[in-house]
Order: structure tokens, then sequence, then C-alpha cells
């Protein structure tokens, strides 16, 4: 449902946020509808489009008859004069897409997460549905998406598996590398999940490391973690609050 959707804008929100690149970021959204808001839209637009077929460029032709809503990403000027006056998928949405957007937004206004609706986003894949989203930036130029995403519950079974939900994004790593500027202040971590705990205390002490947390079922039970100091070799039990500030104070 439309939670799912939430959770995850919120998740990429909050990851961009925690590098330090909210600022220079915005979120934009559409609804691409269900299949039945699509395919009643569809012919709508073909309708539209079919007095421009001429002027449209070879690719937004070959478009028309394979995904007609691809020609909203044309670069092409002439393309986009066109679809500037084009009916919008939005307006021609059923009552259960129109309700599952409001959902969305509802909750992404509860979070405090700001974002501006574009109509004319789409994908370019069939079996994209309803929520469609794209963090962008206006400080690197052309390459203005950082993390983008959309809900894709038609995926699986164009696969030829049963019909499955599914919603996610993607990040460009470089370009938030670009974004970053100067590394942030703080600890590098490597996060060590494989073999028993002696050797993973081998490893660690391989690559130099100044502490090793070690935070199991156990710990996490009781909210705590231990906090080994490798030149020393002692270690002590804190809390997961006091885990930061005691890094700051003593490695």
């Amino acid at each position: 449902g439309a939670q799912a959707d939430i959770e995850v804008i919120a998740l990429a929100a909050h990851i961009l946020d925690d590098l330090g690149v909210a600022k220079d970021v915005r979120l934009e959204l559409n609804t691409l509808g269900d299949p039945e808001s699509r395919l009643s839209y569809r012919g709508v637009l073909l309708d539209y489009l079919a007095k421009y077929r001429n002027d449209l460029s070879e690719d937004s032709r070959t478009r028309m008859d394979k995904n007609p809503l691809r020609i909203f990403d044309s670069k092409d000027k002439g393309d986009q004069d066109i679809m500037s006056s084009a009916p919008l998928l939005q307006d021609h949405l059923n009552d259960t897409s129109r309700a599952f957007f409001d959902d969305v937004l509802a909750g992404l206004d509860a979070l405090g997460i700001a974002y501006e609706v574009q109509p004319r986003l789409v994908r370019g894949l069939d079996y994209y549905s309803h929520t469609a989203f794209e963090f962008v930036t206006g400080t690197l130029g052309a390459q203005g998406t950082v993390l983008a995403g959309g809900r894709y519950d038609g995926l699986m079974e164009q696969m030829g598996g049963r019909p499955t939900p599914g919603i996610g994004w993607a990040a460009g790593g470089e370009r938030l590398a670009m974004m970053l500027g100067a590394a942030p202040a703080g600890h590098t971590v490597d996060m060590g999940y494989s073999g028993n705990l002696k050797k993973r205390l081998a490893r660690a002490n391989k690559a130099n490391a100044k502490a090793v947390l070690i935070l199991g079922s156990d710990e996490l039970a009781r909210g705590v973690a231990t906090l080994r100091n490798m030149e020393s070799g002692t270690q002590a039990e804190l809390k997961l609050s006091e885990i930061v500030e005691t890094l700051k104070l003593h490695f």
C-alpha cells in the first residue's frame, strides 16, 4: 500500500540528509496510476498525438507505437513543445489510483518531507505503476537526478513470476560524491558480518582498527554494545546512546 511508498521515500530523504546534501536537492514525484488508468489514458494521449505524428522526432514516432508516455522524456525541442500541451495522466486517474496518490502525499506531509508534484514525470517501462519519484539537484549541471525510484508492481509477473508488489530506488554514487565536497568528519567504520568473533577481531587487528564494537542479538535486546579497545585489549559495555560520544572522546 501507500505506506510502503512513504517509507521508501522517507528512507531516501533521511540518507540524503545524513550525507549533508538534502539542502541541495528537491523531491519531485508523480503518479503513473494503475494499469486500468494508464490504459484509459493511453487512448487519450494517442488521440492527441495523432495530429502531430509527422512533426515528432523519429524516436518519438517509435514510442507512439510502444509506450507513448515515454515521449514526455524526449529531449527533442519540437517534441517538448508538442508535449507541453498534451493531456496529463493525473486528469485521467480512476478513484483507486487517485486515493493511493493522495495517501502518499498525505504521508509525506505528515513527515515534513517537502515535494513538488511533476505531472510529466514518467517511467519508460510498463511494469511501473503508481508512485514515481526523483531527488534532483541544480548543482551538477545537466546531470540533475541523484536518486530515483518508483513502484514496480508489474515486474515479477512480467518476468514469469506471480504478481508481487515492489518499490525501490537507486542512487548515483558518483553524483552524490561530487555533491559531498570535503568528506564529513567522523569515524571510518568497517562492518564485519562473516566468520566467528575471533576471526573478526583478527581482521580488525590486521586493519589497525583502534576499536571494535560488538553488537549481537543479546546486546541489542539489552540496548547495549561491547566496545573493545584494540590497543589495550580492555573492553566494556556501553549504552547504545553513549557510543558516539565515547568514540569522540577516546578514539
